[in-house]
């Protein structure tokens, strides 16, 4: 561990201008003001909520001053001295988020989605291109969960590695230069007790990537204290094994205080040296932080500091005492400092009141616009005294939230609803011109919206000869992944057992020997961060492809993936995005760990990734080349066993296309549709052929993607022809099926066409048990799907289909 020094070095020479020192006050205190006058606001109704940097200026200018172009901060929420530093903050657009103003001209990091403090700049042209990375200060859209952004992290330094160790990558300069660039991550003391962080930095250490874990530490999580945190109350003692030695890879640890301007200085130089030079993971543990104004905005740090602890925060200001190094340092004099500090509140005034007024001059014409409406209506009605009541509520208001307007409207429209006059025409259409302004403010971007969407994608079928071979799904999936690897450089793989030995199923079999380690590389049990290293990665402009073993083990890493990637795209409203695939295998293994169909978890907690179910292992290659080809991540469940099953090999296989959202029928029928996706197909193809011997012909339908779902509502005109319909799937009661049935009947109206009430087929309420058994009577098997068809036929017939 090093520590830079046992003293203080705040009386010592530092070789930095006048210009420089008084630039890094002026960030300081203007910094500072904003987060004062951020908090009032709070407590004034004009925000939500706040939380800021205050106590954390210093360390973050000396951060500042290593962080270079192409570099990527990976933070949390008390950033805004480092970014308004670096210029990609200002704080006329730290007020405007804080108000949540959802137009990118005054919140360019997320259109007013995100809380305050969450910062990130834009990677795409309005063309959906990538922006060069080598250019800007980057910095990744924050995550309010803590300790959230240190998998990602794992993945931008990992990036780093690759571009610097893979010849093949050396012309992707718009990403890299050599690898040369450095994740800076921060985040508070408490957080560090997360399994995420610890993870992190076994995986940083593992994998010897340049990533420098600035750690703020400032005594309390919230309002617990370090001794019911961290072992040995320090993070930077409790992960001493980690250091590095002269003959053992690791990390390496330094510790600084926040309060020590020079000292922070030498650290953050040093820090970088290591890490962009030699590519040694650091950890920087930042000491005797203080924190002025408490944890947020949603309470008094007074409850829970003892006078003696706040009487020190007020003598370790790290405003206060950097100041007092400035004068007794001669760089200023008193009253340049005054200046500046003058200058400093009256730069946060004029920033909020400029974010304020942008904020309501925004709602100020679609208020006008309403105001006239009503007042049209006023002269119109039998009822003026109620709609002027509604008008002046309208007035009195704060004129800044689009909630109040439309309300107003909306209440107007029912005052008159049994009046009849020509108006309420005028009603119907602004309010639902406002909600289609209130969709792109507040629900766009959920997925890609470019011109690389993988949806825009032209579809392409496999081939077949006559004598077409056949194949195991195993050698299928390999054949494609060979032809993905030899084609596309910036294509790698990462998972538990894909490299030597090919992964547990042999995708990958032969492939590290041919393509190297680089290319498809063995890691540790440490799903999060698996998970983490694709993210980074492909936020850095690479197409990595990460492999979770088995499905049930992904909810290890579903924080990761529902709170970063999942979301990502929506929360900077198309600004950034990782279009990363998840590569996973499940369904029909036997065991309450290994059964594999958790689909109704995901489909509420991914949406922004499409999620591809593949019957079998031809599709699944149509469907990587899909995703591969776009911009969106991905998650692709491959069926666990099926790669033993036979398959015909496609004479095209690296060119097909498999179109997502976009069911196949995969049997006609003409009495009951059977709807189902996965290794169900194949047992529901297994009833079908005992139904078709009993008289029942079910027309079967493979969804092949459960996001996007049936963009094109073909299901619904299966059932118009067998006005019945059963939903198969797995998964438990109210998950995969239950979600099916509601796209279907619900979105698609197919109730219209319905002789017999829709049926839903699933798993037993609880994880399937172990062996032959325990499968057969916890999950849909043939008969369960031959028994639910029968039924519904018998309802229907039962002269012709008597009763089992």
């Amino acid at each position: 561990m090093t520590t830079i020094s046992s003293e203080s070095t705040l009386g010592g020479n530092l070789l930095i201008s006048k210009e420089e020192v008084l630039l890094d006050y002026k960030h300081a205190v203007e910094s500072r003001e904003v987060s004062i006058l951020g908090r009032k606001d709070v407590f004034m109704g004009r925000a939500k909520f706040g939380i800021f940097g205050d106590g954390k200026e210093v360390a973050q200018l000396a951060m500042a001053k290593v962080f270079r172009k192409g570099d990527f901060r990976s933070g949390y929420y008390r950033d805004q001295t480092l970014l308004a530093s670096l210029g990609i903050l200002t704080w006329q657009q730290f007020f405007a988020q804080l108000y949540a103003h959802a137009d990118l001209e005054h919140d360019p990091f997320s259109g007013g989605r995100s809380m305050n403090a969450h910062y990130g700049n834009r990677w795409f042209n309005e063309g959906g291109d990538w922006l060069p990375q080598t250019k800007h200060f980057n910095s990744v859209m924050d995550v309010s969960s803590t300790a959230g952004q240190v998998p990602r992290s794992i993945g931008l330094g990992y990036a780093s590695k690759l571009y610097r160790e893979n010849a093949d990558l050396s012309e992707m300069s718009n990403f890299s230069k050599n690898g040369n660039e450095v994740c800076f991550v921060t985040i508070g003391d408490a957080s560090t007790s997360q399994g995420m962080f610890f993870e992190g930095i076994n995986a940083a250490g593992v994998l010897q990537v340049p990533v420098i874990f600035s750690v703020w530490d400032d005594g309390f999580g919230i309002s617990v204290p370090k001794k019911f945190q961290t072992t040995k109350q320090s993070i930077s003692e409790a992960l001493s094994g980690f250091q590095r030695t002269d003959d053992q890879h690791g990390i390496e640890i330094i510790t600084a205080r926040g309060w020590d301007y020079p000292e922070l200085i030498q650290t953050y130089q040093k820090a970088a040296c290591y890490a962009r030079d030699e590519h040694v993971p650091v950890l920087v543990h930042v000491e005797e932080m203080t924190q002025p104004q408490g944890h947020s905005a949603s309470g008094s740090h007074e409850r829970y500091k003892t006078e003696k602890r706040l009487n020190w925060e007020a003598e370790h200001d790290c405003n206060i005492v950097f100041r007092n190094w400035i004068l007794e340092n001669s760089y200023a004099s008193e009253k340049d400092l005054e200046i500046i500090e003058k200058r400093a509140k009256q730069t946060a005034k004029d920033a909020r009141k400029a974010a304020w007024d942008a904020l309501k001059v925004s709602v100020k014409e679609e208020t006008e616009s309403a105001l006239d409406l009503i007042a049209q209506v006023e002269m119109a009605s039998s009822q003026p005294e109620k709609i002027k009541s509604v008008k002046k509520q309208l007035q009195s208001s704060q004129g800044i939230l689009r909630k109040d307007i439309i309300q107003a409207i909306k209440k107007v429209r029912r005052i008159i609803l049994k009046e009849g006059i020509g108006i309420q025409s005028n009603l119907s259409k602004w309010i639902e011109e406002a909600q289609a302004t209130g969709f792109e403010k507040y629900s766009s971007h959920v997925y890609s919206e470019t011109k690389h969407s993988p949806l825009k994608i032209t579809p392409v079928a496999p081939k077949y000869a006559e004598d077409s071979e056949m194949a195991d799904g195993r050698t299928i999936i390999n054949k494609y992944f060979d032809s993905l690897f030899e084609s596309n450089p910036l294509v790698f793989a990462i998972g538990e057992d894909v490299g030597k030995i090919g992964d547990v199923n042999q995708g990958f079999a032969g492939l590290q020997d041919k393509y190297g380690k680089l290319r498809i590389t063995d890691v540790g049990i440490r799903e999060a961060t698996i998970i983490g290293q694709g993210i980074g990665a492909a936020m850095r402009g690479l197409r990595p492809i990460v492999e979770i073993q088995y499905f049930d083990y992904i909810f290890y890493a579903l924080a990761t993936l529902t709170d970063d990637l999942a979301c990502l795209r929506y929360r900077t409203k198309g600004g950034q995005a990782a279009p990363l695939i998840v590569r996973t295998r499940g369904h029909r293994l036997e065991g309450i760990w290994h059964s594999g169909s958790p689909m109704g978890t995901m489909l509420n907690s991914l949406q922004g990734m499409h999620i591809a179910v593949p019957r079998n292992f031809v599709q699944a290659a149509g469907m990587y080349n899909t995703l591969i080809t776009g911009d969106d991540p991905a998650l692709m469940i491959e069926c666990l066993n099926g790669y033993r099953l036979k398959e015909k090999l496609p004479s095209n296989l690296k060119d097909i296309r498999v179109p997502l959202g976009v069911p196949e029928t995969i049997r006609k029928g003409t009495d009951v549709t059977v709807v189902t996706y996965g290794s169900m197909c194949r047992i529901v193809m297994e009833a079908a052929k005992q139904l078709s011997e009993t008289g029942i012909e079910i027309q079967v339908i493979d969804v092949q993607t459960l996001l996007p779902f049936d963009l094109n509502h073909s299901i619904v005109e299966s059932i118009k022809q067998t006005n019945r319909v059963i939903f198969a799937d797995e998964d438990m009661p109210g998950g995969g099926a239950a979600f099916m049935m509601q796209e279907v009947i619900d979105k698609q109206n197919a109730y219209r066409w319905l002789d017999s009430k829709p049926t839903i087929i699933s798993a037993q309420p609880h994880r399937p048990s172990y062996g032959s058994d325990g499968d057969y009577f916890s999950k849909p098997n043939a008969d369960t799907i031959f028994d639910g068809v029968y039924e519904l036929m018998h309802e229907a017939n039962p002269t012709k289909f008597p009763v089992l």
